[in-house]
C-alpha cells in the first residue's frame, strides 16, 4: 500500500494567484506538506463563463458551491466589462516565489476558459498553438521549460495528449481515474504518463447528498482511511481551498497526517512507479457526480 497523497493545485485566475496561492503556501508549510502548483499563464477572462449560463446544471452548481463568493465580483467581469489582467505578466513574482519555496510548478495553459471550452472540438493546429503559447510564457517566467501539464477542467484531445509526448514532459495530469497509466487514444499509445485525479473534489461534493462544508473533510477522510495500492491524487483550486475553503483543506492535511500519509508533489509521487510498467488505458469522456459536463477519464 502506498501511503502518499499527491496534491495538485490548479491556479485559474488573477485573484487566485495573488491571494489564494500565498495562503496555500503558508498552509502547506505549516503542515510540512508538499504540492504541485499548475498556473494559468495568460489573460484572466473569467467573465466569459457567463457565455455558458444556459448549460444544464450551471446555475444549480454555481449556487451549490457559492461560486460568486469564491471568485469575487471583479473576477467575474474580467474579459467582459473589465479588462482581462495578464496573470503571467502581473504575477510572475508570485509564481517564482512558489518555486523558490520548494514547490513544484507546472503549466495549466495560457487561457483557462478558452482551452476548457474549445479543446474538445479543436484540430491539431489550434491545440499545438495553444500549448506552445503556454510553454513559451512558462519559460519566460521560470527560465526553464515546463516538465508537467494539467489540462484545465480535465479537458483534452488526442492532439494535446500527443503533444505532451513531443514536448518531452515527465508527466501530465489531464484526467480522472484510479491510478497512473500510459494513455491511448483509438489505440495510439502516448508515451507520457498520466497521473489522474483519484479523489472527488470539494466542489463536486459540497451541497450534494447531505454533504456540507462542516462534514466534507470527514467524508473525504473516510475515503482514504483504507490506503490504496497506488496512493491518491487530490485536486484543489487556489480560488476555493486557497480562500473560503482553506479551513477545510487544513482539516484534510491534519487528517491525512493522522492517517499516516505523506503529502507530496506529483513528480515525487511518480517516482513510485516504473513508467515502462505502467498499464495502458484508453482516454474517454464521462460526466462524474457533481460535474455538469463530461471530463476526460481513465477508461
Amino acid at each position: 500500500m502506498l501511503k502518499q497523497i499527491a496534491l495538485k493545485i490548479d491556479v485559474d485566475t488573477y485573484r487566485g494567484t495573488r491571494e489564494g496561492v500565498p495562503n496555500l503556501v503558508s498552509a502547506l508549510q505549516r503542515h510540512q506538506a508538499q504540492a504541485s502548483f499548475f498556473f494559468v499563464l495568460g489573460a484572466d477572462r473569467s467573465g466569459r463563463v457567463f457565455k455558458h449560463l444556459f448549460k444544464p446544471g450551471f446555475f444549480h452548481k454555481a449556487k451549490r458551491i457559492a461560486m460568486f463568493q469564491h471568485y469575487g465580483f471583479k473576477t467575474l467581469l474580467y474579459g467582459t466589462l473589465l479588462p482581462a489582467p495578464d496573470v503571467g505578466e502581473k504575477c510572475a513574482g508570485v509564481m517564482r516565489a512558489v518555486r523558490d519555496a520548494g514547490f513544484e510548478v507546472g503549466m495549466h495553459g495560457k487561457e483557462r476558459l478558452r482551452w476548457q471550452h474549445q479543446v474538445r472540438q479543436a484540430d491539431e493546429n489550434w491545440t499545438q498553438k495553444e500549448m506552445q503559447k503556454a510553454v513559451t510564457r512558462f519559460t519566460q517566467i521560470f527560465g526553464v521549460a515546463p516538465k508537467s501539464h494539467a489540462a484545465a477542467g480535465w479537458q483534452t484531445n488526442r492532439f494535446a495528449l500527443r503533444h505532451t509526448q513531443h514536448l518531452g514532459l515527465e508527466y501530465s495530469t489531464d484526467t480522472r481515474g484510479t491510478h497512473p497509466f500510459i494513455p491511448t487514444w483509438d489505440a495510439e499509445i502516448v508515451a507520457c504518463p498520466q497521473l489522474p485525479t483519484t479523489l472527488p473534489t470539494l466542489d463536486e461534493l459540497i451541497g450534494r447528498d447531505g454533504i456540507t462544508q462542516d462534514n466534507v473533510a470527514q467524508h473525504i477522510l473516510a475515503l482514504t482511511r483504507m490506503p490504496s495500492p497506488t496512493g491518491h491524487v487530490f485536486n484543489l483550486r487556489a480560488e476555493f481551498e486557497g480562500q473560503l475553503w482553506l479551513p477545510i483543506f487544513e482539516q484534510l492535511l491534519q487528517g491525512w497526517r493522522e492517517q499516516g500519509y505523506d503529502m507530496v508533489a506529483l513528480h515525487t509521487y511518480l517516482k513510485n512507479f516504473s513508467v515502462s510498467e505502467l498499464p495502458r488505458h484508453e482516454v474517454r469522456r464521462a460526466i462524474l457526480p457533481g460535474q455538469i459536463e463530461a471530463v476526460s477519464v481513465q477508461g
